[in-house]
């Protein structure tokens, strides 16, 4: 394979944080080889699982969802679309190729999408102890009304990854929204916190989105026996547990935004996009 030697004087990026204090590197267009890291993948012949929640009205999303994934997520490499859903009626059958698969998961709903948001954390627990470790070496988990618009591929996969939230990206941590009731188990004091993480992309290996999701269940059950509900749900235990299990590569604003936010110099790709929607007539 021939390639562009790097240079060790002159970094690929200098306008963004690369890496974080403890060796972790923050994925931005322009810090990787993506055909060298596809020829490292391919040997291992790997298959990554894609988790999305199509709860109630949500299963609007998941066509435009599945069909953007085809033509950017994990193009070349197999492939397991697991579709969590309580109306897997209303869940369209979309053609894939060989190596690519949809399956339905059916699930029990819930009233409130708070306690939708939540249970996702269990739910993707059980599975991972009862079925993805048997058929994926990695878990993608995503938020299903999005859509891709850019290449993601092997370069987010690390033993456990979480993504920057774009809403905070540049935020001091006292404007990070971590939970501050030290009643909480997803409670982060002020001066503690490295990035705000969204709890609509995160993943790994199997085992280690198994240990993830279990300790924000437990913690979440644990509040609730309290009558305590997190500031912002699942979230709030997701950047809990990566505050004390430090995660192997962190995705940047690149890989979750929202066309809201407007632009960034930094921004030279925008993969995973916010799909426009009223929040209150499709969760309600």
């Amino acid at each position: 394979m021939l390639y562009v030697k790097p240079d060790t004087l002159h970094p690929p990026r200098v306008d963004v944080l690369a890496m974080t204090p403890w060796l972790a590197p923050i994925v931005w267009s322009g810090t990787y080889n993506i055909d060298i890291l596809n020829a490292q993948y391919h040997q291992i012949g790997i298959r990554v699982g894609l988790t999305v929640f199509a709860i109630k009205k949500y299963t609007v999303f998941v066509k435009t969802f599945i069909e953007t994934a085809e033509k950017f997520f994990m193009v070349g490499h197999k492939v397991n679309y697991y579709v969590f859903t309580d109306r897997p009626d209303d869940i369209p059958k979309i053609a894939l190729p060989e190596g690519r698969q949809m399956v339905i998961l059916n699930v029990p709903s819930y009233q409130r999408w708070q306690e939708v948001s939540m249970r996702r954390m269990e739910m993707i627990r059980d599975f991972s102890q009862q079925r993805f470790i048997n058929e994926v070496d990695y878990l993608v988990c995503v938020d299903v009304d999005m859509q891709f618009t850019d290449d993601v591929g092997v370069e987010i996969l690390s033993e456990v990854f979480g993504t920057l939230h774009p809403g905070f990206y540049g935020a001091s941590r006292q404007h990070f929204t971590y939970e501050r009731r030290p009643q909480s188990q997803a409670y982060i004091p002020q001066d503690e916190g490295d990035f705000y993480y969204a709890g609509g992309y995160f993943g790994g290996t199997v085992q280690e989105v198994y240990k993830l999701t279990d300790f924000c269940h437990k913690a979440m059950m644990t509040d609730k026996q309290n009558n305590i509900e997190a500031v912002w749900h699942d979230e709030s235990y997701l950047n809990k547990y990566f505050l004390y299990h430090k995660p192997t590569k962190v995705l940047s604003i690149e890989y979750l935004w929202d066309n809201g936010f407007g632009s960034r110099d930094v921004l030279k790709r925008r993969r995973f996009v916010a799909v426009p929607k009223n929040h209150n007539a499709i969760r309600n």
